[in-house]
This record gives structure tokens, sequence and C-alpha cells, in this order.
């Protein structure tokens, strides 16, 4: 798999704040309620960061097993639990890029009308949810880094024994993720 490219999620997060700002700016004109996510939907942000978290942190005191120096027991990891761990780091940072962005362009409209409104109720829920969105995104960008699996000593790639280019499928450098490329 690819590591997530920060420039994919900033332009994700602009599109949506667009969308988001564009819908608050719609449903206001025709007087319907404005797009945002209940207060509950908080706790669950915060059930998926945490779980992310766990499975994280079991990626990374492996990986920290398996440094040359380290003392602990070596036990062996399940690929299937690793490749799920850094799926769902992905996601996680997606979701969040997601709700970020909905949420802030929300909150930029609801500060074109903050004087006007005596309930500031809807806009500090906005920025409570583009709270949680950031906190996901940093989770998930951070987990998905305990995912990567530093190359071994003496790890060859060529027939003769010396340094190569990687073959297909293989990793390219430190600390990346093995891809096809196609």
């Amino acid at each position: 798999m690819k590591p997530i490219n920060p420039l994919r999620l900033l332009l994700i997060c602009v599109i949506l704040a667009i969308a988001g700002w564009s819908a608050t700016v719609v449903t206001s004109r025709y007087s319907m309620a404005t797009p945002v996510l209940p207060a509950t939907a908080l706790a669950t942000m915060g059930v998926i960061v945490i779980i992310t978290l766990i499975l994280g942190i079991r990626i990374l005191r492996w990986r920290n097993s398996h440094q040359p120096n380290s003392k602990a027991k070596k036990t062996q990891l399940d690929p299937l639990l690793a490749a799920r761990t850094l799926i769902l780091a992905q996601a996680c940072a997606y979701a969040g890029t997601v709700l970020l962005g909905w949420h802030v362009g929300i909150f930029l409209d609801q500060l074109r009308i903050w004087s006007l409104r005596s309930d500031q109720g809807i806009t500090w829920l906005a920025l409570a949810m583009a709270g949680g969105g950031l906190v996901m995104i940093v989770v998930g960008l951070v987990v998905e880094r305990f995912c990567r699996i530093p190359p071994e000593d003496g790890d060859t790639n060529s027939v003769d024994g010396k340094k190569g280019r990687p073959a297909r499928g293989e990793a390219a450098a430190e600390g990346e993720y093995a891809y096809r490329g196609d």
C-alpha cells in the first residue's frame, strides 16, 4: 500500500469545506436545519480513535521488540492484523479529513452570521466536530507510521548478493510499503 499523501488530504479537506459552506448557505436560504452532525458523533469518533490507537500500539510494540538490542520476548505478528490496522489508520485519516472539511465549511458560514444569532450552539458543535476530525487525522497518520517496518540488516535485492534495485512488489526504500505499482 502507498502511504497517505498529505496534499491529497488537504485537497479533500478544501473541497469538502466548500461543499459544507455551500450546503449551509442553501439550507439556511430555504429555512432548513444546518447540516451538522449531532454531538453523539463525537463519542463514535472517540471510539474509532481509541480502537485505532490500541491496534497501532500493538504494532508499535511488536516493531520495537524486534530491534537488534531489544531484550523483549520475540513474538510473531499476525500479518492480517498488521494489514487491517494499516487500513483502519488510513480510513481514520480519510474520514477525519471529510469531517474536518465539512464542518470547517459550516463553521465559516456560521461566523458570517455570528452577531445576528443569540444561540451559538450550532457554531460550537461544528467547531467541536472539526476538532474531532483533526484528532482522527492525526491518529490515523501516526498509526500509519507505526505500521512501517524497518528493513532488516543484510537484506539484499539483487541476484549477486549486493544491494540492488528492489524487485517488483518490494519496498523501494526504508520505511516504505511494498507496492506492486499497477
